[in-house]
């Protein structure tokens, strides 16, 4: 495999380099020491002061070892060039310094916390380069293509811009060309007392309309009792999560939530994405303060488990290729489901074959955390940056990698095109509606 080269360079971002442009000193030690003496004190305090510099974290970044082992890259490299001058210096750090540190945190972190599964303190890296990140928010620092995202999540609480009667279309459209397969299929909309509310994530309606129609397809053959919503909440995306918009993160989760708690259903279902999980499972409901989630929610990975073990979907054929599965982040480290979304793949792909790290220690696809939504000028950061990936997936042998991750999709096929790896990849959805039995569906 050709090992690609390429020495760091500034790459020019409108929304850091614009947002630098108006910057002063006195605003930028302001925001840093309000920041920093104001939210999560406790816990970085706790991190800062534990850390024995040791290095051990160092392995686990991809971006680490994609780039020779350089120091600069390892998560411990990052807080010494983002956080730690900050606090050391008192919040006294120049605007090129608070450029640079955008880039870092927003470009050549993931927040995959693979680092704390080798700190000998536990420590959350991840938390800590967040932290950047919502300093680098209340400076307007936030490079543009993310930035821009989190603006339509504002706008539309949803981070494609789809208009309340574009979404509606959309599923009326999956739902008309579903009934040539399955003629008494529906797609409820705002159907109260429904045991399950079904949410996705922007793009599903815009580019991934699919797997609308996939998804919808499962629970009609294992008689799921569903319904979407039309009108806001459907989107359980959060750019604004990564921005450190933290407000704008609120207003989302709430939104999601309250429109399921509209609907009085049993429990929410997200589809295939990780980011959404972990922002409505865990970050957004912190920020709201809420003791408990109002609502339960589950990912699809232990939804579709749940369906086949009880026999609601049955397997009528299976792929004959050699698969492999990947771990994303925030579903295997953060919730643990790495053992329900293999036996979900096995049962549809038999003959698989690990990664190896696999599971918890899995590496990252590098384009979660919102890096991949940082937009073209930052692709080629991230695909150098992971060069350790595509030797991982070139060793399995594999022609198949199962990835049940919306990010991880266009995280893993840039690396699969650059390095010209010979691999398709597919969603669980995917697999289980093409190969499931259909005993509603019309026979061909």
């Amino acid at each position: 495999m050709t090992v690609d080269t390429q020495e760091k360079k500034i790459i020019e971002d409108p929304g850091i380099d614009q947002g630098a442009a108006k910057l002063t000193p006195e605003k930028i030690a302001q925001v840093i020491n309000t920041t920093l003496g104001t939210e999560n004190l406790a816990r970085l305090y706790a991190y800062t002061k534990t850390c024995v510099h040791c290095g051990l974290c160092s392995d686990a970044c991809h971006y680490f070892l994609s780039h020779d082992r350089d120091p600069k890259y390892s998560p411990v490299g990052k807080i010494k060039n983002t956080l730690w001058p900050m606090i050391k210096n008192k919040g006294k750090v120049s605007v090129e310094f608070m450029k640079e540190a955008a880039r870092i945190a927003h470009t050549e972190c993931n927040l995959c916390r693979r680092c704390v599964q080798y700190c000998p303190f536990g420590i959350d890296t991840a938390f800590m380069i967040s932290t950047v990140r919502r300093i680098v928010h209340k400076l307007a620092l936030t490079p543009q293509y993310i930035q821009d995202t989190a603006h339509s999540h504002a706008a539309t609480m949803n981070q494609m811009w789809v208009k309340e009667d574009e979404w509606i279309d959309a599923l009326m459209w999956q739902e008309d060309e579903a009934r040539d397969e399955f003629p008494d299929f529906r797609i409820p909309l705002d159907k109260e007392g429904s045991d399950v509310y079904y949410s996705v994530i922007g793009p599903e309606p815009k580019f991934r309309t699919q797997l609308i129609y996939q998804a919808a397809a499962i629970f009609h053959e294992a008689g799921v009792d569903f319904t979407m919503p039309s009108g806001t909440g459907w989107d359980n995306s959060d750019m604004c999560m990564f921005t450190g918009d933290f407000e704008m993160m609120g207003r989302l989760k709430r939104d999601h939530y309250e429109s399921a708690m509209k609907l009085k259903v049993n429990k929410i279902v997200m589809g295939e994405c990780g980011h959404a999980y972990r922002s409505v499972y865990d970050m957004g409901n912190r920020w709201l303060g809420w003791r408990e989630m109002p609502v339960p929610i589950i990912h699809s990975i232990q939804y579709f488990y749940e369906l086949l073990m009880a026999g609601k979907i049955k397997v009528a054929s299976t792929i004959d290729k050699l698969a492999t599965f990947h771990d994303p982040c925030n579903t295997v480290r953060g919730m643990g489901l790495h053992e329900m979304g293999r036996a979900v793949a096995k049962a549809f792909v038999p003959n698989m074959v690990e990664m190896y790290p696999n599971r918890e220690h899995n590496y990252c696809c590098a384009a979660g955390g919102g890096v991949i939504n940082c937009g073209p000028p930052h692709k080629m950061t991230r695909v150098h940056g992971n060069k350790i990936k595509a030797e991982q997936l070139k060793a399995t042998g594999a022609e198949l990698i199962v990835a049940p991750c919306h990010n991880c999709h266009g995280g893993l096929e840039d690396i699969v095109h650059h390095y010209k790896l010979d691999m398709e990849i597919k969603f669980l959805g995917d697999i289980i509606y093409e190969h499931m039995v259909k005993t509603k569906a019309v026979e061909e």
